[in-house]
């Protein structure tokens, strides 16, 4: 029986993704021992709570009823956002980043190598039917302007112009974008026509902007409190600026200023953000990204059992996880 969750998933694939990523890292060639350590400890020490690495495997069963043929992918996936958060926590560092046991120096041209050269080797390999090698590597190509610029939206967002669509535009690059890619990668390998292509396209870009929210619950959640740390502009805050009386919206402002420096202001802004209007506010938008995913996945359809593990994945995504204060 197919597994109905993508923890099955990965359980089942697991072991084969771990020696697809081995034999990635050995494209790197003997001449670049250094570099193939530098990355393979980048991996070691960037890892991540959710397996999302099998969304490429996923679609690929959906369209083709085989997960193994995406193995690739996988790995591309897990280089991609093992590059982007590594430069996420570059930015943030202030010149105190570590990654195991490189230093910032040496963890920085690791990640430009998991992040641009090792990705474009992979889809070049033998392992990839030829026919679609061109046809993937533009599609990682194209993936990084988009997502970059949603970085830096991201980096250089002000809190006093924030609007729920101005967040949203950003998640949409710096998340949407590379989901987008990877479901659009996996339906080009299965041989999708166009219009199949597109709806991936569409499906990853939400599904994207979804796991950006959920995440943004958990930093909350999870007392890291990284976003108020750093001064992130999320679609939370928005949501807080928008439902705040207006009377009130610059005490808004000013406590998510000081939250960079002072414990007490991200207390007391994380108390806003979950007031009752807040959440609802949030809620309302979540089940709207969860409603369209939904309709993506009904327009696709798709062989028999695969479809409602994509389903699960969605709605896991899209829960909302926080509690309203008062």
């Amino acid at each position: 029986m197919t597994a109905v969750t993508y923890e099955d998933v990965h359980r089942r694939m697991a072991a084969a993704i771990d020696a697809e990523r081995d034999a990635v890292l050995d494209l790197l060639g003997p001449s670049a021992p250094a570099v193939r350590a530098a990355v393979a400890e980048l991996l070691r020490h960037r890892t991540f709570g959710y397996p999302l690495s099998v969304l490429p495997l996923i679609v690929h069963a959906v369209e083709t009823g085989a997960l193994e043929p995406a193995l690739p992918l996988a790995v591309v996936h897990e280089l991609w956002w093992t590059s982007a958060c590594c430069l996420d926590d570059l930015a943030d560092s202030r010149g105190g980043y570590r990654a195991g046991d490189l230093d910032e120096s040496t963890a920085l041209l690791a990640t430009l190598v998991a992040g641009t050269s090792l990705p474009l080797l992979a889809v070049q390999s033998e392992r990839v039917p030829e026919p679609v090698r061109g046809t993937l590597a533009a599609e990682m190509v194209r993936c990084w302007i988009p997502a970059s610029e949603g970085q830096l939206r991201d980096l250089q967002g002000r809190a006093a112009g924030a609007t729920r669509a101005s967040v949203v535009a950003a998640y949409l690059g710096k998340s949407g974008a590379p989901f987008r890619m990877i479901t659009a990668m996996a339906a080009q390998l299965a041989g999708a026509e166009p219009p199949r292509l597109a709806l991936w396209r569409e499906f990853g870009e939400v599904f994207g902007v979804l796991w950006q929210l959920f995440n943004d619950q958990e930093d909350i959640l999870s007392g890291r409190g990284e976003d108020l740390r750093n001064g992130t502009v999320t679609h939370l805050l928005a949501c807080a600026l928008e439902e705040t009386a207006a009377g009130h919206r610059e005490r808004v402002l000013a406590l998510h200023a000081a939250a960079r420096h002072s414990a007490r202001a991200r207390g007391d802004l994380t108390g806003l953000l979950l007031a009752p209007a807040v959440l609802g506010r949030f809620e309302r938008d979540l089940d709207a990204f969860r409603d369209r995913a939904h309709r993506i996945l009904d327009a696709l359809g798709g062989h028999e059992g695969y479809p409602p593990v994509l389903r699960d994945l969605v709605d896991r995504s899209s829960r909302l996880l926080l509690a309203a204060l008062g």
